[in-house]
């Protein structure tokens, strides 16, 4: 196809914008969909910024585990026969048997990530590295009543940039670390996103007072981690809430992860959609898992018996403000409890405070103007996760994240993304075949299915 005004090139069915566990996820799924139909497999490529495949390399902390089973893995809930499976994995790996003598169905974070590599690297060469997606744009051609071709502007490493044209784009660019207004991060203020490279950038020796804010699953872990790490230090928990709270876990709140609760959530009512959110925030956001609670109490606990502290936890306390103090930094906290301040002198302060979901509008620039929004000016989207566009633009884009407020709270997790992708990846193909059954006409359509 000749695409205007540029040279003639390849047309993808689609282009995959990020390369983390969702879009390879969706990989797999449009290579199992082409294994089943390879006359007519789907042409797609992905970008990703990373020079390698990497998922939160920064906190790969010692014996941290999953917080969801192996089985929740890229490809199982949605084909349990796939050669992408976390079993297969282990089998190739000549782990599978050790595996399942452990009894846990929760592996460490690392076993995990180099699973997601393995994955990876299978796929290699659907993929290029250090590509960074800089914009998207229709192609328009004159007297074309829709629009269903995009242009993908692509700059590579070297600086250099190409253009790809597809059908259809699948953004998936992750999370955007959060830091408090106000604060930026150098080489003693640091998101919990940077952690391990920032610390091993240090000389351990130099850490003597450190401390963490937050009061999620990654505060936590990055304050036991200080606690193993720097025996000598002095190590301070800064907890807006009045001490952790444990993450639900437990199998009827696990139900809100369900593929089914997809479909609960995207058709319920705004009073189920409010409820979703109101009972069970807990199982995901700023919780803790049980074990790491007990486990920071038991430390702090057994340093008040020895007479010798030196982990603290200041609950119900606020960060004030942050600034350069000679080389370290001075935060100014502010309890809650008794509207008392605290000075603290630290070597590194780590701000586990979370991330921003992905805003397709910040990619999408001028062309967002296309897509529709809701009352509260949120991206309208399909329940294939699939943007609600104006009747002109008959491409698809869809967002693998983001999409919190219509598909629910396993939107921006690992839980899910078997099934969405499997489910992109079907709108994707169901309406290829559409696209092409409008181009033959009703005639030629007609004939080909006799």
């Amino acid at each position: 196809m000749e695409i205007t005004g540029r040279r003639s090139q390849e047309v993808y069915d689609v282009v995959g914008i990020g390369f983390g566990p969702s879009n390879l996820s969706l990989a797999i799924a449009l290579e199992e969909h082409g294994e089943s139909t390879p006359e007519h497999p789907v042409r797609a490529h992905f970008f990703e910024r990373q020079p390698t495949f990497g998922w939160h390399r920064n906190m790969l902390l010692p014996s941290t585990t999953m917080q969801i089973s192996f089985l929740k893995d890229l490809a199982t809930f949605r084909n349990p026969m796939s050669r992408y499976s976390f079993i297969s994995y282990l089998h190739a790996s000549n782990r599978l048997v050790q595996f399942v003598n452990n009894q846990d169905f929760f592996p460490t974070r690392q076993e995990f990530h180099q699973y997601l590599e393995w994955a990876a690297a299978g796929l290699s060469d659907r993929v290029t590295y250090g590509a960074e997606v800089t914009s998207i744009r229709p192609v328009t051609e004159a007297g074309a009543p829709t629009c269903d071709l995009l242009e993908v502007e692509v700059r590579g490493s070297d600086g250099t940039t190409r253009v790809v044209a597809a059908h259809n784009v699948v953004v998936s660019t992750g999370l955007v670390p959060r830091l408090p207004d106000g604060v930026t991060s150098d080489e003693r203020v640091w998101h919990s996103s940077e952690f391990l490279s920032r610390f091993r950038a240090r000389d351990p020796e130099t850490l003597k007072s450190v401390a963490v804010v937050g009061a999620g699953q990654s505060a936590a872990e990055i304050t036991r981690f200080f606690h193993d790490a720097l025996p000598h230090a002095q190590v301070s928990a800064v907890v807006p809430s009045y001490g952790y709270a444990i993450a639900d876990d437990t199998p009827f709140a696990n139900q809100i992860f369900d593929p089914a609760a997809v479909d609960d959530y995207y058709f319920g009512t705004d009073r189920a959609r409010e409820a979703f959110w109101r009972y069970h925030r807990n199982t995901n956001y700023s919780v803790v898992d049980s074990d790491v609670i007990r486990d920071l109490y038991r430390r702090a606990y057994d340093e008040q018996v020895r007479g010798s502290r030196r982990l603290h936890f200041r609950n119900l306390t606020r960060v004030e403000e942050v600034r350069r103090a000679g080389g370290g930094t001075r935060v100014a906290l502010r309890s809650l409890l008794d509207d008392r301040t605290e000075e603290l002198h630290v070597d590194a302060l780590v701000f586990a405070t979370g991330y921003d979901g992905l805003d397709p509008a910040r990619l999408l620039g001028d062309f967002d103007r296309h897509f529709l929004r809701d009352a509260a000016g949120r991206h309208r989207v399909e329940r294939d996760y699939r943007l609600v566009s104006t009747p002109d633009l008959t491409c698809g884009v869809y967002l693998q994240g983001g999409t919190e407020h219509t598909h629910g709270l396993s939107s921006a997790l690992l839980s899910n993304i078997a099934v969405r992708s499997g489910e992109i990846a079907d709108s994707i193909v169901l309406r290829r075949t559409e696209r092409e059954l409008d181009r033959r006409g009703p005639v030629q359509a007609e004939r080909s299915a006799a």
